[in-house]
């Protein structure tokens, strides 16, 4: 097996970095029509770093609010057709937030130089022409969306990235300071899809030297972070979760995530569930895919007090949603692949989906 995979063209880090956006986006201003579009999480609406976003009068600033749902081809579409008719081609797009506006970002590159619907490009290597310039500045780590080639939307029919070499940002800025002000809650289940992006990716067929060189260095940060001595939330872990978030995303994109990906899509799709959030109910139950992983993820959960919902199949959903769920992970093949193997459709069927579903 042979990858070759583009990776980002410049990283930046440190903390104060974000400060160096003015002098990096100069050299890029003078493209297309000469204007800047930034996409920032709408938590920062009004809030300090709003101010220090370097806006020029020609650029377009687009707070999204992305709690509860995730990007959807619909939006993409929408954000593409209505800078185009009102101020023309972006010299390029700064996205800045969690992994959701990442994915918007890296989606509407794309998308102002490939005609049509978004949905036409959900797969691998169906986008024809490379996007405008994209810098992504994370304010949230863990979801390794800074370093991934795949903008994931959920559309009509599935929820699936445009994935492809150009989806991958031009520039990122890892700026530890950013994420200073994640609540509790989201500082552990986006820290945990990093976690659970290395150990998915360690545990499949396509694992190799280079993938698991990040996964295993990711993991240890992962452990300092949320489980070792000197765990928690605070300056030096958040350093090092932004690293882990970065190296977790390189490991899953030179291997695979697996099950607990393939079922939380289900949930995203079906029950509009956040991602991280979704991976996080899956995984406690998937012992038997994923044995040590699990016991470890438990012991986290237990010292940051999470705590989880259980019995939602017997008691919230319906039997037609968790059909329908498990028909949205059956179809995401390549992550059954890694996890089963080649002869993965002999062992998992809708029904041994369902039953997954029905343990959560």
């Amino acid at each position: 097996m042979h990858k070759n995979f583009k990776n980002i063209d410049k990283v930046v880090y440190g903390r104060g970095s974000f400060d160096n956006m003015d002098s990096i986006l100069a050299e890029k201003r003078n493209e297309n029509d000469k204007f800047f579009l930034f996409i920032v999480d709408n938590y920062f609406k009004g809030k300090p770093l709003e101010k220090r976003i370097p806006l020029k009068p020609e650029d377009v600033l687009m707070f999204i609010d992305v709690d509860p749902e995730e990007p959807t081809t619909e939006q993409i579409d929408n954000i593409r057709d209505s800078i185009l008719k009102t101020k023309g081609l972006p010299a390029g797009i700064v996205g800045i937030g969690g992994g959701s506006i990442m994915d918007i970002a890296k989606a509407s590159s794309l998308m102002f130089t490939n005609e049509g619907s978004s949905t036409r490009y959900q797969g691998l290597n169906l986008i024809k022409k490379p996007g405008i310039y994209h810098l992504g500045v994370p304010t949230i780590s863990g979801t390794g969306a800074e370093c991934s080639m795949t903008a994931v939307l959920t559309g009509p029919e599935k929820k699936l990235g445009l994935k492809c070499d150009w989806t991958v940002f031009n520039q990122v800025i890892l700026d530890p300071d950013l994420i200073a002000t994640v609540p509790p809650d989201k500082w552990f289940y986006t820290g945990m899809d990093t976690y659970i992006h290395c150990i998915e990716s360690e545990n499949g067929i396509l694992n190799n030297a280079f993938s698991h060189s990040y996964a295993e260095q990711a993991l240890k940060l992962c452990r300092e972070v949320y489980i070792n001595e000197g765990c928690g939330q605070n300056a030096t872990n958040d350093d090092k979760l932004m690293v882990a978030s970065l190296m977790g995303g390189l490991s899953l994109t030179y291997s695979e995530v697996g099950v607990c990906h393939a079922l939380s899509y289900g949930l995203s799709k079906i029950k509009h569930m956040p991602h991280c959030w979704a991976n996080c109910i899956v995984f406690q139950h998937l012992e038997d895919y994923y044995g040590e992983g699990v016991k470890e993820f438990k012991k986290m959960i237990a010292l940051h007090k999470i705590e989880l919902p259980n019995g939602l199949a017997k008691h919230v959903w319906t039997e037609e949603e968790i059909t329908a769920m498990a028909h949205v992970a059956y179809n995401l093949s390549h992550m059954w692949n890694h996890a089963i193997g080649a002869d993965w459709k002999e062992k998992i069927t809708i029904d041994t989906i369902k039953d997954l579903y029905k343990r959560l």
